[in-house]
């Protein structure tokens, strides 16, 4: 592209935002609080630095702690809501007008057009896959029927880590296990298959798949916001890419499981036989995208879950005893902790729940798009705005959570405190897989407290520090020291 083209670009650019801008003021619109200086066609991009919700909670700050603010991210009209009441408010009263995504790069070329589950817009299409996912998908009935494959998971984990620890503490890495534990669990449920763990170029393929689209993925990125960007950069050209090895690797999946003389039950199977009595509509495409999902929200997420509330275990030694306590109590030395088990674990279960309060695996949820003007916080939000909801902030603010910056499970003893998360969303487009990600992170972490006696690598504590990332990731991986119980020795 040429110098003429990119300034010819660029004054249409400048030229719809003036538009943009004269067409909202006209109207008179009560708009929140913003910070910082809206720059000339890249509006408030300037200020966008990862990780965004520590960004976005600072900006708040800077406007004396305001609940909600906008910003303009070139053409953009975008809200920041730091405030549970806030929210509520949106995803309520404003639930239906709120329940549209913006329509992202990422989405485009990877999402399979903006048509899969996480990133469909409101309509017909999305609560036909909405009822895929509750019903057919993710139902209690088939949660129940996959217990088999999480708990053989974790028995290969715990198998795997008392190898060398029976006699004594040895040094483990923990990042590259539990990623390990949810990818071979969902992809287990959706193809029969477990790649981790394995030295294969397919599981090398899928990890780096996953990593990719979790790096890629959020609202940070200012190629949605300045079209421009498509032109002079090459991020649009890497994530066709990225769509292309990931669709190949599904279509392999679902090509795999067709070729197969007996059916079996894995999710895919069952998707098939859907696709057979009703071909027009579950389509290849479909079929695809509804594993997409899955892989998508149901690795990564889980995964960090659990190094994070290890982390805290590793840096509070005392709130590990109790846990174990717990489970030796209800549970006993002759057989491992079971999902059943769990419901009377109420410290453990309190130990997930802080540990999704302090390090919400989707510190800035999913970004809503307003479908139509509404109202909310006394403020206007025009048609075609996008809301972008801080659970990271809204877990950690003061005037909600006495001590927040303090890993405290024992505060979740008092009635109703865990109604005040919002870490998998809330309304319509809240998470639908909130219920695997609960049995699989409370089995795992009660088995791993279960079996081993853990402490740290050295006398400091276990760095807490986050990386980039759309899930929360830690900076540095979980290292630990591992001891096996005397209970593995009988039982594995």
């Amino acid at each position: 592209m040429d110098l003429t083209q990119i300034l010819i670009l660029s004054f249409l650019s400048l030229f719809a935002s003036a538009i943009f801008l004269l067409t909202r003021s006209k109207r008179k619109l009560h708009l929140p609080p913003s910070p910082g200086i809206s720059l000339p066609v890249i509006g408030h991009l300037h200020l966008l630095k990862p990780p965004l919700h520590r960004t976005f909670l600072s900006l708040s700050q800077s406007i004396g702690n305001a609940p909600i603010f906008h910003l303009r991210l070139g053409n953009r009209l975008v809200y920041v809501i730091s405030s549970r009441s806030i929210a509520e408010e949106c995803f309520t009263t404003n639930d239906v007008v709120l329940a549209n995504r913006p329509k992202f790069t990422i989405s485009k070329h990877v999402g399979y057009n903006g048509t899969y589950l996480l990133s469909s817009s409101y309509g017909d299409h999305w609560r036909n896959l909405r009822r895929i996912a509750a019903v057919e998908i993710l139902s209690t009935h088939r949660l129940n029927s996959f217990l088999y494959i999480r708990k053989d998971e974790i028995r290969r984990l715990i198998s795997h880590l008392s190898r060398d620890s029976l006699h004594g503490f040895v040094e483990v890495e923990m990042k590259t296990l539990l990623t390990n534990l949810a990818s071979n669990t969902t992809i287990r449920m959706l193809a029969g298959k477990r790649y981790f763990g394995e030295d294969n170029d397919e599981a090398k393929l899928v990890k780096q798949l996953v990593s990719e689209v979790v790096t890629s993925a959020g609202a940070g990125n200012a190629i949605d916001y300045l079209s421009i960007l498509r032109w002079v950069t090459s991020y649009e050209k890497r994530i066709k890419n990225l769509g292309n090895r990931f669709d190949a690797f599904l279509q392999r999946l679902v090509d795999e499981k067709r070729a197969e003389k007996e059916k079996g039950e894995t999710m895919i199977d069952h998707l098939l036989a859907l696709q057979d009595i009703q071909p027009d509509y579950y389509t290849d495409v479909i079929i695809k995208g509804i594993i997409l999902t899955l892989i998508i929200a149901g690795t990564d997420t889980s995964s960090v879950t659990l190094e994070w509330a290890m982390s805290n275990l590793l840096n509070h030694p005392e709130i590990l005893k109790k846990a174990r306590m717990e489970i030796d109590e209800k549970v006993g030395l002759d057989r491992l902790v079971d999902e059943s088990d769990i419901v009377n674990l109420s410290y453990l279960q309190n130990i997930v729940l802080e540990t999704l309060r302090m390090y919400p695996a989707v510190p800035l949820l999913l970004p809503h798009l307003s479908s139509e003007d509404c109202k909310v916080g006394g403020y206007d939000i025009p048609s075609g705005t996008m809301v972008l909801t801080n659970a990271w902030a809204m877990h950690r603010d003061p005037e909600l959570w006495e001590d927040p910056e303090i890993f405290k499970p024992e505060r979740f003893e008092k009635e109703g405190e865990a109604e005040k998360l919002f870490s998998f969303g809330m309304g319509r487009r809240a998470c639908p897989g909130a219920g695997l990600a609960h049995r699989l992170i409370n089995l795992a972490l009660g088995s791993l407290v279960q079996c081993f006696e853990w402490e740290r690598v050295g006398e400091e504590l276990v760095d807490m520090t986050e990386d980039k990332g759309a899930t929360l990731p830690k900076a540095i991986p979980l290292g630990a020291m591992c001891k096996a119980r005397s209970i593995v020795g009988k039982l594995i």
